[in-house]
């Protein structure tokens, strides 16, 4: 974290991906570039002010619930947050084959917290779903979170059609919220 804040404090409170040259790339798109700091923090580079200031906003709104990651610090085109060591629900699929109830019962606890802090998209890509260590959900990139109305959760639904198990994910969903399972089966 020294480092970084030498980077932050040399550059006027901005960083680049080249000024992370050192450290661990963890993800990166078409929004920015993530980098694991240290073995608790990753820092977002964004590399467009807007899109920085739509996820800091969320995260901002999200720090009500622990499905988001913890917020640390930001600049115009950064954000330090937690850094979330675990496996993607589309890395569980591919590794487990099969979606428990146990996990699609997160995943539904995940969809109401992000209606409970104020989203207005409760929806994410299967590969924004991340389970830690101990099997706490979290969910990242939340930039259309505040601004996309979604109410049916059709990425998710749609990724995991494509992975072959969104009969299995319906039937737990039927079982344990039967009104869910009535508006989601037709998608």
């Amino acid at each position: 974290m020294e480092d970084f804040r030498k980077i932050i404090t040399k550059n006027n409170g901005t960083v680049s991906v080249q000024h992370l040259a050192g450290y661990r790339l963890i993800g990166q798109g078409g929004d920015g570039a993530v980098y694991q700091l240290t073995a608790e923090r990753c820092v977002k580079i964004f590399y467009k002010e807007e899109t920085q200031q739509r996820e800091l906003e969320a995260l901002q709104v999200g720090q009500l619930t622990p499905i988001i990651p913890r917020l640390y610090e930001y600049g115009s085109n950064y954000i330090v947050m937690e850094y979330v060591n675990g496996i993607s629900l589309k890395g569980h699929i591919k590794k487990e084959r099969q979606l428990s109830e146990s996990i699609v019962r997160k995943i539904l606890f995940m969809l109401e917290e992000m209606k409970r802090v104020g989203f207005v998209r409760y929806d994410t890509e299967v590969r924004h779903i991340l389970f830690n260590e101990q099997g706490a959900i979290k969910v990242i990139d939340h930039k259309r979170a505040l601004t996309s109305a979604r109410s049916i959760p059709t990425k998710l639904i749609a990724g995991l059609r494509k992975m072959g198990v969104l009969n299995e994910f319906l039937e737990h969903v039927n079982k344990l919220y039967p009104s869910l399972y009535e508006e989601w089966k037709n998608i």
